[in-house]
């Protein structure tokens, strides 16, 4: 199915929340503001390694329109946080590890005083040497960073002999990868509104993509029973990842409960810089070898990645990155070892594509390579060593079973631009055919490149990945759909009243959908890994039958109709036989009767994922596949690579919403656009060199593709209960090694950095003309 109108027009709807946002009428959590409230602001260090030898807040505090001044000792609970496990200081009081360390946090009548405030506390420092790069952190005799060491994290694969097997191997490619530090650059930048209420209570207005797991952190640090905490956690202006771990919540949650004020926060962008958040950078060096008929037998890597100065999710992204070596692919011999490794570098943690994007780029560029060196098409040598469905997964795990690589393989094939490559290699140039414009200005060169990905979906096996939902006829007659999710961007209301509409057949007027209020909604887990979407369908297909089992009752006593004569439909309950005529009985009636028995038409409902042993902690069951053909134009003067136009083969079963699906795979591939060509939070001395968005740039409508076409495939298996698979990560994780495949065969030129350098493209044209002119 490609998507556009045409295709599902029933379903291509606008977004329920299209139009406040596009106009900037959406107030999101950070706009929100109460009477009588304080602005918070946090001192965080002055470097990024030190020991704290005293604070002194004495000048801060006395300071006009100041109402409060807190540190470590001020934390009535546990002064740490962490989704995973508590491993980061709310306050340093002892030592500071990176430049984001909170020491205090001000509260005061504006913000101009409570930034003036910060000025007035004195910190006494002794600077320690500075940990900045993963791989001299291991070294014998480097600064400890944490008690435990400077390593988070090991993982490892071994099936088969693969020291041996090289030894059989026709060709070998050896290669190290290095990939960098991205930021999320989310529209809203980290925040919120924290108000104490009269009755005890805190009220939480904050962007995250698990408000439970807020509130179980702040439980801990206020040392507040969880149901004192609501946490209302939607709408966000963007998350990405980034806001799935504590950010302010603590220092405005602290600050409130002192004072007794509301207290706003938000952080600047140079805050959410320093303090935020970032994609793991990773070198991954690999070592591929393949048989003379392509049969891939041999496969070793060794990742290091960067986690900063603390956990968070470092330990999972690894094991992610760690899963994902393989890509889509069976090889018989397999060593892969994974590293996460602490430094005086800023935080690393959760962010689209979880690990995958690093190491998909390697190993579809040794695809490429392999490819070269046994003068094959590459795209035919993914297809000789591609899993089938009855295999197993990566780690030997049981996954369920697909055709989805085969599938977007052969889909691949239908794209305009594969024509477009195919046209060049039966001519046999290097470069993609020009026109007369383009000879006109020979030093721009055109190739295509194309990948194949595989992305897990869901926590993996061995982690609690818990689920549940509420579904009700309001008082007022509308079907309330409850979920523990949050809304992002990424287009869950829109998704879930089409499947509403589908389940119930009614209209979006008969739909009421409540979500991220820890107050009103029942346990979902966590926004993240690519589950909602899913975790929403599989909820419904349990409470759709007796929720509809009691509407279908009560109208039968209100009718006089026998229950298997009815449906639910628009507006009310039908006779399944009479398609267009109205409801024999409306919602609202069915409410009224329903509140005068005092009997609640209400269906709860709560499971969990499969998993299987702990030994395969972290392994994936539920998989998502793509393929992506991208055509660049590379100037050969300035090293400059610009993307002209996208294919993107998408196997991720039924679409629920044509548009939502298209904005993922369109925003998720803008993304990777950055992630290839031009981000790079750089840091120098583990201290961030950029802190704006004028030098840190991200793609804007001027560096997008001018057509980016998405062919979806909805067939799934027969006997599949998984159903729609959610698509906010596949598309983000296939486009920079089908960039670098495309700047390959327009200029012969090999990338394995990322983001593609200009200055190293002009500087390998110069060796490369050096070469052939001698």
């Amino acid at each position: 199915m490609l998507l556009n109108r045409n295709t599902h027009a029933e379903k291509w709807m606008i977004r329920p929340d299209g139009d406040e946002k596009v106009t900037g009428k959406l107030r999101y959590l950070t706009d929100l503001t109460a009477p009588g409230m304080l602005h918070g602001k946090v001192l965080r260090s002055r470097y990024p390694h030190a020991w704290v030898l005293s604070i002194d807040t004495s000048k801060a505090k006395q300071l006009p329109g100041v109402q409060a001044v807190l540190t470590a000792e001020d934390v009535p609970g546990m002064n740490l946080f962490g989704i995973a496990f508590p491993h980061q200081p709310v306050f340093c009081h002892e030592r500071v590890r990176y430049i984001g360390d909170a020491l205090a946090v001000v509260a005061a009548d504006t913000e101009e005083v409570a930034e003036h405030a910060l000025s007035l506390i004195e910190v006494l420092y002794e600077p320690l040497p500075i940990v900045d790069d993963p791989e001299t952190a291991l070294d014998e005799g480097t600064i400890l960073l944490h008690p435990e060491g400077n390593l988070l994290h090991q993982t490892q694969i071994k099936h088969g002999e693969a020291d041996a097997a090289f030894a059989a191997c026709a060709h070998i490619v050896e290669e190290t990868y290095w990939t960098p530090r991205q930021m999320h650059t989310y529209m809203e930048t980290e925040g919120g509104l924290f108000i104490p209420e009269v009755d005890g209570r805190l009220t939480v207005y904050s962007p995250t993509q698990h408000g439970y797991k807020d509130r179980m952190q702040l439980s801990r640090i206020l040392g507040l029973e969880e149901e004192r905490i609501r946490v209302i956690s939607s709408p966000i202006g963007g998350s990405f990842g980034g806001k799935d771990e504590l950010n302010v919540q603590p220092f405005g949650a602290l600050l409130a409960l002192k004072t007794g004020a509301p207290i706003k926060m938000h952080n600047s962008r140079r805050e959410s810089v320093i303090a935020g958040i970032k994609r793991h950078p990773m070198r991954i060096k690999m070592k591929t070898g393949v048989g003379k008929d392509g049969r891939l037998i041999a496969h070793q890597v060794r990742i290091l990645a960067d986690t900063g100065a603390y956990a968070t999710l470092g330990r999972e992204v690894l094991n992610f990155a760690t899963e994902h070596t393989t890509g889509p692919y069976i090889i018989p011999h397999v060593d892969v070892e994974g590293m996460s490794v602490y430094t005086n570098n800023g935080v690393s943690g959760e962010f689209r594509g979880f690990g995958a994007n690093q190491v998909i780029f390697a190993v579809e560029s040794q695809m490429e390579r392999l490819a070269e060196k046994l003068g094959m098409d590459a795209w035919e040598l993914r297809k000789l060593n591609l899993r089938a469905p009855e295999d197993p997964g990566p780690l030997g795990q049981q996954i369920v079973q697909t055709e989805g690589a085969d599938q977007v393989w052969r889909q691949a094939m239908e794209s305009p631009l594969w024509a477009k490559r195919g046209l060049a290699a039966r001519e046999g140039k290097s470069t993609l055919v020009q026109s007369e414009e383009q000879e006109a200005e020979p030093w721009i060169r055109r190739g295509i490149g194309a990948s194949l990905v595989m992305h897990g979906a869901g926590l993996g096996f061995g982690i609690p990945d818990h689920s549940g939902g509420r579904i009700e006829l309001t008082p007022d007659g509308k079907i309330q759909a409850s979920f523990g999710f949050e809304e992002f961007g990424q287009g869950l209301y829109a998704a879930l009243t089409l499947m509403l509409q589908d389940f119930f057949g009614c209209v979006a007027e008969d739909i009421r959908i409540v979500i991220g209020d820890t107050d009103r909604v029942p346990v979902s887990g966590s926004s993240t890994a690519s589950r909602a979407t899913t975790m929403m369908w599989r909820a419904l297909q349990r409470l759709k039958p007796p929720f509809v089992q009691a509407l279908l009752q009560q109208a039968s006593e209100l009718a006089g109709l026998a229950a298997e004569e009815l449906r639910t439909g628009i507006g009310g309950i039908h006779r399944i036989d009479d398609e267009a005529g109205k409801p024999v009985v409306t919602y609202a009636q069915l409410a009224v009767a329903a509140e005068r028995k005092a009997e609640p038409i209400i269906a709860h409902t709560e499971f969990d994922y499969p998993t299987t042993p702990d030994e395969l902690v972290g392994a994936h069951y539920l998989y998502t596949y793509a393929s992506v053909i991208a055509e660049v134009e590379v100037n050969m003067l300035t090293g400059r690579v610009k993307v002209l136009q996208t294919d993107h083969v998408i196997a991720a079963g039924p679409v629920i919403n044509p548009m939502g699906f298209l904005g993922q795979i369109e925003g998720g591939s803008l993304m990777a656009l950055g992630y290839t060509l031009t981000e790079d939070a750089v840091m120098q001395e583990s201290k961030y060199v950029r802190h704006n968005l004028d030098t840190y740039l991200i793609p804007t409508f001027k560096d997008a593709p001018h057509r980016i076409r998405v062919d979806a495939i909805e067939e799934l298996p027969e006997g599949d209960t998984f159903g729609p698979r959610g698509v906010g990560e596949i598309g983000s994780v296939g486009l920079a090694p089908a960039i670098t495949a495309a700047v390959r065969q327009a200029t012969g030129i090999w990338v394995n950095r990322l983001p593609i350098s200009p200055e190293d493209i002009v500087q390998s044209i110069d060796w490369l003309e050096g070469v052939e002119g001698a």
